[in-house]
C-alpha cells in the first residue's frame, strides 16, 4: 500500500483558521498525513504564518488519526536539545503520530530578515550532523549523555520524560544531495524524502540510498521512501489548466484530473515511493481537496 498525504507551505498565508480546515479535511477525506514547513517567510511577498511547533502542538491534539510534522525544520532556528524535547513531547500528546523532519536550512533571505545567523553550506551541514547525533542517542539512550560535537554538545544530558514511543519519534531527512544528505539519511534517518523530481531521477536516488544503506549495515526496507511534489488537480480539463494560469504553476509534475493523476502517481511508486506529500497551493480550496481524495486515494488506500 502507498500512503497519499498532504503538505502545505505555511509561510504561504496559513491562519488558524486554515491549519484547522486543513487538519479537519485530512482527517475527514482519508488522508494519511498532513506536513508543512518550517519557514517564517520565502518573500518577497511575506505573507501570514503560523510558527511550526507551535502548529504542530495543535495538530496533535485536533486530530486523532493522520500522521503529522515538519518537513523541514532547520537546525539554524533552533538548539537541537530544543527541537528534540519538543518533538518527543508533541509525540506523546499525539499519541506516536509525529514524524520529525529535520534540515540544515536553505533560505538565506529569512535568516538574515529575522537577525538568524546563515552560515556556510559545510558549517550548516556540521550542524545539521551534530543535531542528528545528539537527537538519535537522547532518544535511544536512558542513561545520560556525553558528546562533543563541531557546534553542538551535550554534558550528562538526558531526555526527560522518556519518549513514550521506544527510540522516539521517526526522523526523517529530505534531500537528493548524493554527497552530504544521502549518506546522512542512510546513517540516521527513518524515512528520506525528495522534493520536485521525475520519476527517473527518483529511482536513481532511491537505488543510491538503497546502496549507501547496505554500506551502513542497515536493512534497506527499514527506511520509508517518500516524495513531496506540487499537484495540480481538477475534476475537469478545463478546471486544471485555469487552476495552472491563476497559481502560475506550469512546471508542476503531478497535473491533472483524477484518472491523470492516478497515472502519475503510479510511475512514483514504480521507482520506488511509499509516501506522497502532495503540496496543496490553494489552501481555502477544501472541495477540491475531497474531490481528488475521492479519485484518487481508493487506487492507493485499499
Amino acid at each position: 500500500m502507498t500512503d497519499i498525504g498532504l503538505m502545505v507551505e505555511g509561510q504561504w498565508g496559513l491562519t488558524w483558521e486554515r491549519w484547522r480546515k486543513l487538519l479537519q479535511a485530512a482527517e475527514d477525506f482519508g488522508y494519511q498525513c498532513v506536513f508543512r514547513s518550517d519557514h517564517y517567510t520565502i518573500g518577497p511577498p511575506d505573507m501570514e504564518s503560523l510558527e511550526t511547533w507551535i502548529s504542530l502542538t495543535y495538530a496533535a491534539t485536533q486530530t486523532r488519526r493522520i500522521e503529522f510534522g515538519p518537513l523541514v525544520s532547520p537546525v539554524t532556528f533552533r538548539q537541537p536539545i530544543l527541537t528534540a524535547r519538543m518533538a518527543a513531547q508533541v509525540d506523546d500528546l499525539s499519541g506516536g503520530r509525529l514524524v520529525l523532519g529535520l534540515g540544515a536550512g536553505w533560505h538565506e533571505r529569512e535568516h538574515r530578515q529575522f537577525g538568524i545567523p546563515f552560515y556556510d553550506r559545510r558549517t550548516r551541514f556540521e550542524m545539521f550532523e551534530d543535531a542528528l547525533e545528539i537527537t538519535t542517542r537522547l532518544y535511544k539512550s536512558e542513561e545520560p549523555v556525553t558528546y562533543q560535537g563541531r557546534h553542538f554538545s551535550l554534558e550528562e544530558a538526558v531526555l526527560l520524560p522518556r519518549p513514550q514511543r521506544a527510540g522516539g519519534p521517526p526522523i526523517l531527512i529530505g534531500g537528493k544531495g548524493k554527497r552530504r544528505t544521502l549518506p546522512l539519511a542512510a546513517k540516521y534517518a527513518d524515512e528520506w524524502n525528495v522534493p520536485h523530481v521525475s520519476p527517473a531521477e527518483y529511482r536513481e536516488l532511491n537505488n543510491y540510498l538503497t546502496e549507501l544503506l547496505e554500506q551502513e549495515g542497515r536493512d534497506p526496507r527499514s527506511v520509508k521512501r517518500s516524495l513531496m511534489a506540487q499537484v495540480i488537480y481538477g475534476r475537469t480539463e478545463a478546471e486544471v489548466r485555469e487552476k495552472q494560469e491563476r497559481l502560475n504553476r506550469t512546471q508542476t509534475h503531478l497535473v491533472g484530473v483524477g484518472s491523470q493523476l492516478v497515472d502519475l502517481l503510479g510511475e512514483y511508486v514504480d521507482a520506488g515511493v511509499e509516501r506522497f506529500m502532495l503540496m496543496w497551493i490553494d489552501q481555502d480550496d477544501i472541495a477540491g481537496l475531497e474531490s481528488m481524495a475521492r479519485d484518487v486515494l481508493p487506487h492507493f488506500h485499499g
